[in-house]
């Protein structure tokens, strides 16, 4: 073989054959035979040979260092390797290293430059868009689950996604942990109990009934005495004041489990760090500055974590892990079913309040007071309130197990009751 040439005869030996040949004295077909080479590597040679006679060297010519680029692609380069310095720098921004992979893509897809991502680190290197990565401290990130549906991990995240918008907004996601599938994902304004309650009614309609959820002790989701002083009462304990979110899951008969620490909670934070940074990275290049675009591209990342990205830890694309397991039955997703004696989805997905009716049949709502029909003098009221799509909501009346009255009152008029 031609490289391997260097290893067998020295330059000298190789030009005096070269010379040989020049001056008749040789016939090629010996001198390949002697250096074992075919033909065509021969001619190859004897061109470097005639070219520079003094400076020849069978010596393979080293590798650049460098890959030569067009100088569009280096402006390019260089163009977004900037844009994410600026996301580093502000520190509001929740960016804290460069995504060299990131910007492979987008010069794939919004240039049709196809370079590679070690001529992107280079490039990186050479031009002071460089940052090592901090030591990681090493934690388990093997799949904690053998079915789908077995544990939800439910999440949310409050950052200014959108830099242009001038204003944070909250991201809650609810993700399968065997398949690692996000099953939801939506960026709202505010974080309320009813906008985690949206996100567990759009997927319990969609995909069926889990098995249970893993959350934070955030107060949406569990009530711990000395802290949550708004419903803070004097006999009460952690888990004994249920709030609303909590309320849903048990009327569904799923189970809820809470990480106990930072720590804990971390690991399930890491799937959605993917998803996070690339919806930063994509709000600051498009300047979107209003949450409508940024939901747009929200659905665009979901669409490709869910259905195109395979996932590092478990080596498949979440689709098709969510499909085989469905389809091996490996799965603890249960249809919904509306539990009895409620007989509607907003007698579940609701804000709850309990009312003693007064002796002129009315109940008080902050300030605001309802004539309830078929109600009694001091009767207990279960009161099941879901907001409609207008700026009305539907109460929904029960006493004993039985729905006596449904009123639509605007939700102006609910004061202290978020959604």
């Amino acid at each position: 073989m031609m490289h391997h040439l260097h290893k067998r005869f020295s330059d000298p030996q190789v030009k005096e054959l070269f010379e040989k040949y020049l001056l008749g004295q040789i016939e090629h077909v010996y001198v390949e035979q002697i250096l074992g080479v075919k033909r065509r590597q021969f001619f190859i040679l004897l061109k470097r040979f005639k070219h520079d006679p003094g400076s020849f060297s069978i010596l393979p010519p080293p590798k650049s260092l460098s890959r030569k680029i067009s100088p569009l692609i280096e402006s390019n380069i260089l163009n977004e390797l900037t844009i994410e310095k600026d996301m580093i720098i502000n520190v509001d921004i929740p960016i804290k290293s460069y995504n060299y992979s990131y910007i492979r893509d987008i010069l794939q897809n919004q240039y049709q430059q196809k370079v590679s991502l070690p001529t992107i680190i280079d490039r990186a290197k050479k031009n002071g868009f460089y940052l090592k990565r901090p030591k990681r401290t090493i934690h388990d990130r093997e799949v904690l689950t053998n079915y789908a549906g077995e544990l939800i991990q439910h999440d949310s995240s409050h950052h200014l996604f959108a830099p242009a918008a001038r204003e944070k907004w909250y991201l809650i996601t609810s993700l399968d942990d065997y398949s690692r599938f996000i099953l939801y994902a939506s960026l709202v304004h505010k974080e309320t109990a009813w906008t985690h309650i949206v996100a567990l009614e759009k997927l319990f309609l969609k995909y069926g009934t889990p098995f249970s959820y893993y959350v934070d002790s955030h107060s949406i989701f569990r009530y711990v005495k000395g802290r949550d002083t708004a419903h803070r009462h004097y006999n009460t304990l952690t888990d004994d004041v249920d709030p609303q979110w909590k309320k849903v899951l048990e009327d569904c008969s799923v189970r809820i489990t809470y990480a106990l620490s930072p720590q804990a909670k971390g690991k399930i934070e890491r799937p959605y760090g993917w998803l996070q940074d690339h919806l930063v990275r994509t709000c600051v290049r498009q300047n979107v500055n209003e949450i409508t675009p940024a939901k747009k591209i929200l659905e665009q990342e979901i669409q490709r974590y869910n259905y195109h990205q395979v996932h590092s830890t478990t080596k498949e694309v979440p689709y098709f892990r969510l499909k085989n397991a469905l389809k091996e039955g490996k799965s603890l997703f249960r249809q919904f079913a509306i539990k009895p004696p409620f007989l509607s989805t907003k007698d579940i997905f609701c804000l709850r309040l309990e009312r003693i009716a007064s002796a002129y049949r009315k109940i008080s709502l902050h300030n605001l007071e309802l004539r309830v029909n078929k109600v009694n003098p001091h009767d207990i009221l279960d009161l099941r309130i879901h907001p409609l799509r207008n700026d009305l909501c539907e109460i929904r009346f029960w006493r004993e197990n039985e729905l006596i009255d449904i009123q639509k009152i605007k939700k102006i008029d609910l004061k202290g009751v978020h959604f």
